[in-house]
């Protein structure tokens, strides 16, 4: 049954990681990674690459991996994916290229991500670099947001021979890989740094501190500045709220807000001079992947923590994988439970949030079962926290200062999903900043797919 089965992949012990910030999966070695690849069937119609919204050529990487060519598997890689190391950690494998993999009709599905984070951790303990282009094409184009999406679009052009510059409004080069996602899923001096490093060795140039819209506008790089196209891949970090009674008060967070504390200001850290709260019981709302990086975040923070979800855990949008976690570290989970009111004392302080029981009723317009009240069946949770993570949308600043740019009525730009093209000529975008919120590797997808159509706008023009 060995080949049905896979390979274990070492991880911290629950009780000890609950209280540090240290990576929860240790990954493989190498003989262990060689014979995980070994169960591939090298399949003659890969479905495993359908299933990957990078296209990569997973059957010839992983046949490197079985015969030890850790190079020639991280270069196959990098035709396609300028992040693996990232994707081999936070993508969500089990629904895409996994999903499709033909070992996990009778068995176990071959595992694909780790695979890919061990050539990409041990690429870069070699010094293994991307290939870059052969020619210059001596044309400028511009990246707005340094975030998955951006950074794939960059890599992707500087490849083709492209003068390619990304824009990043923060102080540090990025985006939702360093102030969304913990340290415990994702290490930023280790990982997300050393994969920007070789995004930059490809030629791409990175400004931070520039605020579109407000540093410069879309339309001065093009006029004034030379450049000739121009990606927007600036995410959607605007957070969502419930608008209920006592949202206002002190101690209630978006997740966004507590997550950048964290992640990307060190603030976890006894000395960062960034302050954090540190509850003592906190209740976060929400079950998608940000919602467990916020309560498990808080959890190592020494807090009580409560996730409240309004559908069942079937209905959970969060990945298999962290609910697991989550609940493997002691985090509880309060489902088919809605908050309706926070409270606070005299000082405006959190003490505590009503919340009501739910039950499955029809399906809604997405197919899940909508939510409806239980009435009377409202108790309390005691706290001195609320984070709330309800989802986010783009900021509406560069579409507002950007003369021709289309937004629907969620302020998400409106682009062509096979290229990016914009109603703005020249202008291009992709991830969440078009979808609103969704994963990391769908950004980069898109910002794959614009790569292309920058290509063929500016080959044509």
């Amino acid at each position: 049954m060995d080949g049905f089965v896979r390979v274990p992949v070492r991880e911290q012990d629950p009780k000890v990681r609950a209280t540090n910030f240290g990576e929860v999966c240790l990954g493989y070695n190498k003989e262990e990674a060689m014979k995980e690849a070994a169960r591939c069937l090298n399949c003659k119609n890969p479905k495993c690459v359908q299933g990957c919204p990078v296209s990569i050529n997973i059957p010839a990487f992983i046949q490197q991996v079985k015969e030890g060519d850790v190079e020639g598997a991280y270069q196959t890689i990098s035709l396609s994916s300028a992040l693996p190391a990232v994707c081999g950690r936070v993508c969500p494998q089990e629904s895409q290229c996994e999903g499709q993999c033909v070992r996990g009709i009778k068995g176990d599905a071959v595992s694909i991500g780790k695979l890919e984070r061990f050539v990409a951790d041990t690429a870069r303990e070699m010094g293994i670099k991307p290939a870059g282009a052969k020619e210059k094409k001596g044309k400028k184009v511009a990246i707005i947001g340094s975030g998955p999406s951006g950074l794939t679009c960059a890599g992707d052009l500087a490849k083709m021979g492209y003068d390619v510059t990304i824009f990043e409004a923060l102080h540090e080069a990025g985006g939702v890989l360093v102030y969304g996602i913990p340290e415990f899923r994702l290490p930023k001096e280790d990982v997300v740094k050393k994969e920007i490093e070789n995004v930059k060795s490809l030629g791409v140039k990175i400004e931070t501190d520039v605020v579109i819209g407000k540093s410069v506008t879309i339309d001065e790089l093009m006029e004034k500045e030379g450049f000739e196209a121009v990606f927007i891949g600036s995410g959607a970090g605007l957070p969502r709220f419930m608008n209920i009674p006592g949202e206002q008060a002190m101690g209630v967070f978006s997740a966004n807000e507590f997550l950048t504390r964290s992640n990307l200001m060190k603030a976890f850290d006894e000395n960062s001079r960034t302050p954090i709260m540190r509850p003592k019981k906190c209740v976060v709302v929400g079950g998608g992947n940000v919602a467990m990086d916020a309560a498990r975040t808080a959890l190592r923070l020494g807090a009580e923590v409560h996730v409240v979800y309004r559908r069942g855990e079937e209905e959970l949008p969060a990945r298999k994988e962290e609910v697991h976690h989550a609940k493997e570290e002691g985090i509880i989970f309060d489902l088919l439970t809605n908050p309706v009111e926070i409270h606070a004392d005299e000082n405006g302080w959190v003490t505590g949030i009503t919340c009501i029981r739910m039950e499955l009723g029809e399906p809604d317009e997405s197919g899940r079962r909508s939510p409806v009240e239980v009435p009377g069946s409202e108790f309390e949770i005691e706290c001195d926290a609320v984070i709330m993570s309800l989802g986010t949308s783009p900021n509406p600043l560069i579409s507002s200062t950007t003369e021709g740019l289309e937004v629907n009525r969620r302020k998400c730009i409106v682009a062509e999903e096979a290229n990016g093209q914009t109603s703005k000529k020249g202008v291009f975008a992709g991830g969440d900043a078009v979808t609103g919120a969704a994963t990391v590797i769908l950004a980069m997808g898109a910002g794959k797919a614009a790569a292309k159509g920058i290509d063929e706008y500016l080959s044509n023009k």
